[in-house]
C-alpha cells in the first residue's frame, strides 16, 4: 500500500468519527477534494455548515482525530477484521446509488443525511462485494411472534439454499430467524451492524455473531469499539437497502424500525416485499400500510415470489399457483354444458340430452364419445348417466381396517409388531429458533 493510500483511509476513517456516516456535506467534500483535503479544511474550520462545523469542533476538541483513525486502523487488524474503501476491488457498488435515495416528508438527521458510507468494516472471510451481488435483506419486527419467525427461517433457509445471501441486521426475532435459517441451510449471511464489529448488539446473540464471523461477515459503517447508539440504527438500514437487490418486510409494528429500512429501499428503487400477516397482529400493522402506502410493495408469500422479483428475468419466474387437476378442466364449452344437462339421478337417452342441452344429436354423440372416454358419463340401459359417486365416510369415522395380528403371530414382512419397537419417523430439520 502506497503512502497515500494509508492517508486516502486514515482520512476516511477519521472524518466517519467526526461526522458520523451518511453525512451529505461530508460525502460532497470528499468527492470534490478527496479525503485527506477534507479532513483538513473540516480541522481548519472550513465547514460549509454551522451544524458541522460544531461537531467538528467538538470532536476534535475531544482527541486527534487522526490519532483516532490510527488507533482504529490498528484494531481493526488486531482484530482480523478490514477497512474496505470504495477504493477496493471488493468494494460494493450499488452502495452508489443512495446518490439517489431522497425521502420525502422528512426532517431528521437519519432521514436526511443518507450518503453512501466513506468506508466499512468487515469482519470474516468472504469478499464483500461478491457476497452482496446475490444477496436479499430479510427484516422485521424484533418483537416477532411464532409465525413471523417460522416465515423469516423458512425465507433465510430457502434463499442460501438457492446460493443468495442473506442480509439483516442482527436483532432479536426476525433478524435473527432470517440468520439462522441462511446457517441452517449452510449458506451465507451478512450482519449490518449499528456498532463496531468487535462489538455486535444485542449481546444476547453472541453466539449467533460468532457464527456470521465464521461463515459470513459482520459489516459495520462505525469503528471497533463503536457504541450501538439508538440513530445509528435507522443510519444502518440504508446500507441494508443499498447492498442489496431487494427488501422482504416480515412483520412489524406500526412505528417499526424495519419499515425504515423498506422505505429506503423503494427510495432507491429497489424491489420492496411484504409477506402479510394475521389482521389481528399488532405485528403485521405496519407491514400492512407499507402495503397500503406504497403501490410499488409487492406482497409475497415465500422463496419463489422473492426470487421472482429480484431474480433474473425470465428465469427465476414462481409457478402458479394451481388447485389440483380434474379431467373436466380440460372440457370445452359444448362437453362441460352436455354434462351439465343430464339429471343428478336417472338416464337420459342421446336425443333428449341433445334437446336439453340444446345441439344437435351429432354433435351430442361426438362429446358423449368424449365424456366417456375421460370417465364424466355412462352408458346405461340404451342411454347416458352421470356415474355414481364415491361415498365419503362421515367425519368421526374411519374405513375399516383389518384386525391387528395376534402377538407372536408373524407379519407379511416378518416383523412382530407385539415385540418390535414402532419405526422411526425420517428425521425432520427443524427450522424453529429463539431469541438469543
Amino acid at each position: 500500500m502506497t503512502e497515500h493510500d494509508h492517508q486516502d483511509r486514515l482520512a476516511r476513517v477519521a472524518l466517519t468519527w467526526l461526522a458520523e456516516p451518511g453525512t451529505w456535506t461530508v460525502h460532497r467534500l470528499v468527492a470534490e477534494i478527496g479525503p485527506a483535503a477534507a479532513l483538513d479544511l473540516l480541522l481548519a474550520g472550513g465547514a460549509p455548515e454551522d451544524r458541522l462545523r460544531r461537531r467538528v469542533a467538538a470532536r476534535a476538541g475531544s482527541a486527534d482525530p487522526r490519532a483516532v483513525a490510527a488507533e482504529a486502523l490498528a484494531r481493526t487488524e488486531r482484530l482480523g477484521a478490514r477497512l474496505v474503501t470504495p477504493a477496493d476491488a471488493e468494494w460494493p457498488a450499488q452502495l452508489d446509488d443512495l446518490h439517489r435515495l431522497a425521502l420525502s416528508d422528512t426532517t431528521r438527521r437519519v432521514d436526511t443525511e443518507t450518503a453512501p458510507p466513506l468506508c466499512l468494516w468487515v469482519r470474516g472471510g468472504w469478499p464483500l462485494g461478491e457476497v452482496l451481488d446475490r444477496s436479499v435483506a430479510v427484516v422485521g419486527a424484533r418483537a416477532a411472534t411464532s409465525y413471523g419467525v417460522h416465515v423469516a427461517t423458512e425465507l433465510g433457509y430457502g434463499l442460501a439454499e438457492r446460493e443468495w445471501t442473506v442480509v439483516s441486521g442482527g436483532a432479536f426475532g426476525i433478524d435473527a430467524a432470517a440468520h439462522r435459517g441462511a446457517l441452517n441451510a449452510g449458506g451465507v449471511t451478512v450482519a449490518v451492524l449499528a456498532c463496531g464489529v468487535d462489538r455486535p448488539y444485542p449481546m444476547g446473540n453472541s453466539a449467533l455473531f460468532d457464527r456470521i464471523a465464521e461463515t459470513g461477515l459482520l459489516v459495520s459503517e462505525w469503528m471497533p469499539g463503536a457504541e450501538p447508539l439508538r440513530p445509528r440504527f435507522l443510519v444502518r438500514n440504508r446500507v441494508i437497502a443499498g447492498a442489496t437487490r431487494g427488501s422482504v418486510l416480515v412483520e412489524a409494528s406500526a412505528r417499526s424500525g424495519a419499515t425504515q429500512t423498506m422505505r429506503r429501499a423503494l427510495g432507491i428503487g429497489r424491489p420492496a416485499m411484504v409477506v402479510p400477516g394475521p389482521v389481528t397482529s399488532a405485528m403485521s400493522v405496519g407491514a400492512h400500510e407499507m402495503l397500503r402506502e406504497y403501490p410499488t410493495a409487492r406482497l409475497v408469500t415465500g422463496v419463489p415470489h422473492v426470487l421472482e422479483e429480484v431474480g433474473r428475468i425470465g428465469i427465476d419466474l414462481a409457478p402458479l399457483v394451481r388447485g389440483p387437476s380434474r379431467p373436466a378442466d380440460t372440457l370445452d364449452d359444448e362437453a362441460t354444458l352436455l354434462r351439465e344437462s343430464l339429471p343428478r339421478r336417472g338416464v337420459l337417452d342421446p336425443d333428449a340430452l341433445a334437446a336439453r342441452a340444446g345441439m344437435d344429436i351429432r354433435t351430442a354423440l361426438r362429446k358423449l364419445a368424449l365424456l366417456e372416454e375421460l370417465g364424466l358419463v355412462v352408458r346405461h340401459d340404451g342411454g347416458y348417466a352421470l356415474p355414481p359417486r364415491r361415498e365419503r365416510p362421515l367425519p368421526g369415522t374411519h374405513a375399516a381396517q383389518p384386525p391387528p395380528p395376534a402377538p407372536g403371530t408373524a407379519t407379511a414382512d416378518g416383523v412382530d409388531p407385539e415385540v418390535s419397537p414402532p419405526p422411526t419417523g425420517s428425521p425432520r430439520h427443524d427450522l424453529a429458533c429463539t431469541d438469543g
